[in-house]
C-alpha cells in the first residue's frame, strides 16, 4: 500500500522595504515586482507547490495588505493556504522563524526557508530527498560564484557536511556561497530566540559545530535580484533557462532578436525591434 506525502511548509522572508530596486519598488512591494510577466514571489510559490508545498507563510512587515490582495486570489487557484506572519519590528533572517513558532511547530516535518529576493532553477524536489537522506539539522543549497570574494564562502566536506564559514575572503578558499534557500528540521527552532537575529551570522555556525548542517549544491542558474543592475542579469539567465526548459514560451516573430516573452498586456506596434534578453509587459513599463 502506498503511503500518502507528507505535507511540507514553507516560510518566505518578505520584510524588507525594497530600497535597493528602487524605482522598481517606489509603487510596490519587492515581491510584488513583476518579473518574467508575474510577481517575483509567484515565481517561488509556484516552485514550491510543484515540490508538494501546501502552506506558505510570509513573514511580512510592510505593506502586507497589498501584498494580499494580490496573492490570494493566485495561490488559491494553486491550492496553496497563505498565511501572513507580521513583525512590529524588523527581526533579521532568523527571528521570523521565532515569531511563526507556533505555526511551524504543528508539524513534525521539515519546511523551507527562503529569501524573497532569490530567482533560481528551484531544486526543492532534489533538496528534500538530500535533506532526508543525510537525516541532519539542516540543508543549505549553495551555489557556485565567480567572485566568492564579495561573499560569505561555505566550506564543507565530501559528503556536504558543513565545516565552517568565510565571510568575504580575500584569498580563494572556495567559490560556493549560501543561495538563500533552505530546509530546516522544526528542532531548529530551538536555537532560535523572539528576537532580531541572523540566521547566517547566530544560527548556522552553532548548527555547523554541532554536525548538524549540510550543504545542497545548485546546478541550475542562480542570481539574487534584489538591485537593478541583478535584477537584469536575473532576467537573462532566466530566459535562457526558459529556452532549454520551455521554448515555448518564448515569443517568436517579425523583429524579434533573441530570447523575449511578451505578456499579453503588452501590444507590438508594425516595424519593431526587440530584445534580445527583454520581458515585455507593460504593467513593469508604467511602474518604470
Amino acid at each position: 500500500m502506498a503511503t500518502e506525502k507528507c505535507q511540507m511548509r514553507a516560510l518566505i522572508l518578505v520584510g524588507g522595504y525594497g530600497t535597493r530596486l528602487r524605482p522598481l519598488t517606489l509603487s510596490r512591494p519587492k515581491p510584488l515586482v513583476e518579473f518574467a510577466n508575474k510577481p517575483i514571489l509567484l515565481h517561488q510559490i509556484e516552485a514550491l507547490k510543484e515540490a508538494g508545498v501546501t502552506e506558505v507563510i510570509l513573514a511580512v512587515s510592510y505593506r502586507a495588505d497589498e501584498m494580499e490582495k494580490e496573492l490570494k486570489h493566485e495561490t488559491e487557484k494553486l491550492g496553496v493556504n497563505l498565511i501572513f506572519s507580521h513583525e512590529t519590528e524588523p527581526l533579521g533572517t532568523a527571528g521570523p522563524l521565532a515569531l511563526a513558532k507556533d505555526i511551524l511547530l504543528t508539524s513534525s516535518e521539515p519546511f523551507y526557508v527562503l529569501n524573497s529576493d532569490v530567482i533560481c532553477d528551484f531544486p526543492f524536489q532534489e533538496l528534500e530527498k538530500f535533506h532526508r537522506n543525510h537525516g541532519k539539522e539542516g540543508t543549505i543549497v549553495v551555489t557556485k560564484v565567480e567572485e566568492p570574494s564579495k561573499y560569505g564562502v561555505v566550506l564543507y566536506n565530501n559528503d556536504g557536511c558543513i565545516e565552517s564559514f568565510i565571510e568575504k575572503p580575500q584569498e580563494f578558499v572556495s567559490n560556493k556561497i549560501n543561495a538563500g534557500l533552505y530546509i530546516l528540521n522544526p528542532s531548529v527552532l530551538s536555537r532560535i530566540q523572539l528576537k532580531p537575529t541572523s540566521i547566517e551570522k547566530e544560527v548556522f555556525p552553532y548548527m555547523s559545530s554541532d554536525k548538524q548542517l549540510y550543504a545542497f549544491e545548485l546546478n541550475g542558474f542562480w542570481m539574487d535580484i534584489g538591485q537593478p543592475k541583478d535584477f537584469l542579469t536575473g532576467m537573462c539567465l532566466y530566459l535562457n533557462s526558459l529556452k532549454h526548459r520551455d521554448p515555448s514560451q518564448l515569443y517568436e516573430g517579425e523583429g524579434i532578436v533573441g530570447n523575449v516573452l511578451v505578456d499579453p498586456s503588452a501590444k507590438i506596434g508594425k516595424g519593431c525591434r526587440i530584445g534580445p534578453n527583454i520581458d515585455l509587459d507593460i504593467r513593469l513599463i508604467k511602474m518604470l
